[in-house]
């Protein structure tokens, strides 16, 4: 079980507070958001993304870190691959490297993307950027002159749809959707299979599903739970808003396993 904590109208020291209690009371993986305007869940601002994995890299020891997900548009690949491999030293290989497709023109994301200078692209072109960005990321960690990380940080790519999802079986090394998704079952044997289809390791191909901070999920031997074991779920990530409320985070630690 991992969680997520929400940058939006966050602050450094609460989210790094709260992570170092998730941890201690038996989360496995912390996660964030990537996103860089406030104006998308109507907060006054936001924490960026990597600079927050970063710093809990340097500050929280042990779990899983993640960001859920990257944009691919907001760093390019060769500046991204020299950011992972850098993370992934600092933080003796925890990274577990989220990637996602971006704004669609009919999300709140397009304005922030537009904000910045950034196309809203269509469906298809996004879905190439995606499939380039992690080509290039695998090349460069395998060019001289360039940190490799050791090893290299999975790539879990975010998929809504089935055609996401087999793009996330053929060039990624894991999946991440939503756990309350209608057709979730369907888009995970969709990217199996083309993982299969691509000379992957169905053994290593990592599942990682989320949801809000729900205590019903909890105990992990709940009926809800047992569904997505059931699907081969490798992570459930709960996702926890500021202001974050610590005892909450402590309440739920007593409901995993030790």
């Amino acid at each position: 079980m991992d969680l997520l904590l929400d940058p939006f109208g966050a602050r450094w020291t609460d989210l790094r507070q709260a992570a170092r209690l998730a941890v201690e009371s038996g989360f496995r993986g912390i996660w964030t958001y990537d996103h860089v305007d406030g104006r998308v869940y109507d907060a006054p601002d936001v924490l960026e993304c990597w600079t927050v994995l970063s710093g809990l890299a340097a500050t929280v020891p042990d779990a899983i870190l993640g960001p859920l997900v990257l944009n691919v548009a907001n760093r390019h690949p060769g500046v991204l691959a020299a950011m992972a491999a850098t993370l992934q030293e600092v933080s003796g290989g925890r990274l577990l490297l989220g990637l996602g497709a971006g704004a669609s023109r009919d999300t709140s994301y397009a304005r922030e993307q537009e904000t910045i200078g950034l196309p809203v692209r269509d469906a298809a072109a996004r879905r190439t950027d995606v499939t380039e960005c992690v080509a290039e990321l695998r090349r460069l960690w395998r060019t001289p002159g360039f940190l490799r990380p050791d090893p290299e940080p999975p790539v879990v790519i975010a998929a809504f749809g089935t055609k996401m999802a087999e793009l996330a079986g053929r060039v990624g090394d894991g999946i991440n959707t939503r756990a309350t998704h209608p057709r979730l079952a369907e888009l995970l044997a969709v990217a199996r299979a083309a993982n299969r289809s691509a000379g992957g390791d169905p053994d290593r191909f990592i599942v990682t599903v989320f949801s809000v901070f729900d205590e019903g999920w909890l105990p992990v031997h709940s009926a809800r739970w047992s569904e997505l074991a059931d699907l081969g779920v490798d992570r459930l990530i709960l996702a926890l808003g500021a202001p974050f409320d610590r005892s909450r985070i402590a309440a739920a630690g007593r409901l995993l396993p030790g």
